[in-house]
């Protein structure tokens, strides 16, 4: 039963998160960005404070949690100014997947690692000719003796450069059918034939994004992960851990952008009263509230959901939680810039930079529209247009 009262854990390792994050804050991200770096003293903190594994198992290095807690890190981190992209891929996603259906060996070799955060492997799935449709996925797999020979392009992958592997979505030649099914590769990042290349953004973030180019890499038996006839099971393993951590992207820098606001609207005085007194400045801040608060229902009932085991209901609701906290982040953000009137376009004010940092979680790592189109698909039972 999914409970609406956060359990005392879950109020300790929120407050605990959020005074790491305050002690870095958005001037550390700022910074590290400024000097093209990754924001590798916050990562390796949060490592070693156990809470970029909460969510794998015990056995492991893990803290035996789930997404439900790996989101409150995310969310307040955020909060705070200084949010880690590379938890969406690393511990949610890739450290999800090799936990559920990776061999012992490879549990063995990446779990304490991604961790305790000494170790990090970014996720290849997009493609120049494949965004949302994965069915459209040319990356392909073929047999070479007891190898693996990988080719084939991504595109937008966060983080290679500091990556140690890229868990790639390919596909392979089902031996009965003939026809192409997904399958996940763990790819060294120093492999032979595999070439990385820094897209140039006009997003300025701490991670960087990649198009990979795979040519011939040969890969062990031991780098395909889990039953190569379960791939797309596999996938959305994967895929929904993503959207609810996006989700928690989103509602944390929404926080952190309103609180910037409230804090000026309660002391910026232009007339007799603080600017907060005005209602036309005030219902919108209350708004975004409301509507931050409602997205963060949505995504501890997909992490409760997901936690649960409940894969089908986890999809629902990871998709609703995803949108809701997408379209509450761009408000939130738009409305705090616009709350602060020219200062809102100011360095010194740090909310500028957020405009386009928050449509991020509308674009990636799915769509609005694809979103819209599932619900109304899967939710509605509405026919599909394509």
């Amino acid at each position: 039963m999914t409970t609406l009262i956060e359990s005392e854990e879950h109020k300790a390792l929120r407050s605990a998160v959020a005074a790491l994050g305050k002690r870095y804050g958005r001037d550390y991200l700022v910074q590290t960005v400024a000097a093209g770096e990754p924001p590798a003293e916050l990562w390796s903190e949060a490592g070693k404070l156990g809470y970029l594994g909460v969510n794998l198992p015990e056995a492991y290095g893990g803290g035996g949690g789930g997404i439900s807690e790996l989101s409150i890190v995310l969310e307040e981190l955020g909060a705070a100014g200084s949010p880690l992209l590379m938890l969406v891929v690393s511990p949610a996603i890739c450290g999800t997947v090799i936990a559920r259906f990776g061999t012992e060996e490879q549990k063995r070799t990446w779990l304490p690692g991604i961790a305790d955060g000494t170790r990090l492997m970014a996720f290849g799935i997009t493609e120049p000719d494949a965004g949302s449709n994965s069915h459209r996925i040319t990356t392909t797999a073929r047999r070479d003796g007891t190898d693996w020979l990988l080719t084939g392009r991504k595109v937008f992958i966060s983080g290679v450069d500091i990556a140690d592997a890229v868990l790639i979505v390919g596909r392979t030649e089902d031996a009965r059918t003939g026809s192409l099914k997904p399958c996940l590769f763990i790819v060294p990042t120093d492999a032979e034939g595999f070439h990385k290349r820094a897209i140039d953004m006009e997003l300025n973030a701490a991670e960087k994004q990649f198009e990979l180019t795979l040519d011939d890499v040969r890969l062990p038996a031991g780098a395909l992960v889990g039953d190569e006839d379960a791939g797309l099971l596999q996938l959305f393993a994967g895929l929904n851990p993503e959207r609810i951590m996006t989700a928690a992207f989103a509602i944390g820098m929404g926080r952190h952008a309103l609180a910037k606001a409230v804090g000026y609207a309660r002391d910026r005085t232009v007339w007799k009263a603080p600017i907060g007194a005005h209602q036309a400045i005030a219902h919108p801040l209350a708004q975004a509230h409301i509507d931050l608060e409602l997205a963060r229902l949505m995504m501890q009932k997909a992490g409760h959901l997901y936690d649960a085991g409940d894969d089908l209901g986890a999809g629902e609701a990871a998709n609703m939680a995803k949108y809701a906290a997408a379209e509450a982040c761009v408000k939130a953000v738009d409305q705090a810039v616009h709350t602060l009137g020219g200062n809102g376009l100011t360095r010194e004010f740090g909310l500028a930079s957020l405009i386009t940092a928050s449509r991020v979680a509308r674009i990636a790592p799915v769509s609005r529209e694809m979103i819209l189109n599932y619900v109304s698909h899967q939710s509605l039972g509405l026919p599909k247009s394509y």
